[in-house]
């Protein structure tokens, strides 16, 4: 598998359409249990080639129960994001991730794994790629009905500042959501 991600990090496939030069972010290993299928890197991940090392991390990190040493290590979790690129900035955030990676490497990439518990799905790009006709008319029903998706996934929304209105705007998420998320994730890391 580190052949494999060693590959996907030299990847240059949409070099051309990047604001920044390819950088292609990626972890995990073979014993990876919980699997983060997600946008795509921000410019700091960008930057620091270190995924969810930003306040959107932070928040993630709160809402899984889990300190840094935990989530970066790759027995517990995978960073498989829909675009292994920073895709540039749009006009309310990042603008959305390339549509190259995901078919172009995620399959190779789930090949490998051979101990998944859980796989997040992290936002609207990631729920609709993999939901498919199963996803809700948007994400927050998508989020209001995750149990309907277990035990196999479970959908976040995106934990960015930038959604702060949306997290308002929907308590019961962090209410009563987050807490039985924390609880499953507490038992699969056990």
């Amino acid at each position: 598998m580190q052949e494999l991600l060693a590959e996907i990090r030299n990847c240059k496939v949409c070099e051309a359409h990047l604001p920044l030069d390819p950088r292609p972010i990626v972890a995990g290993n073979k014993n990876s249990k919980i699997i983060l299928v997600s946008q795509a890197p921000g410019r700091k991940a960008h930057v620091e080639n270190k995924a969810w090392d930003d306040p959107s991390g932070r928040k993630l990190r709160e809402w899984l129960g889990v300190n840094e040493e935990v989530f970066y290590d790759p027995d517990n979790f995978a960073v498989l994001p829909m675009g292994f690129c920073y895709p540039g900035k749009g006009k309310t955030g990042d603008l959305p991730p390339r549509k190259e990676c995901a078919p172009l490497w995620h399959p190779k990439v789930w090949e490998e794994f051979e101990n998944v518990k859980l796989i997040l799905l992290i936002g609207k790009y990631a729920q609709d790629q993999y939901l498919g006709e199963q996803a809700k008319k948007n994400l927050t029903e998508n989020v209001l009905h995750y149990k309907e998706f277990l035990p196999k996934f479970f959908l976040l929304p995106h934990p960015s500042p930038v959604n702060h209105f949306w997290r308002r705007k929907n308590p019961w998420f962090e209410e009563e959501v987050v807490g039985e998320l924390q609880k499953l994730v507490g038992k699969i890391l056990g």
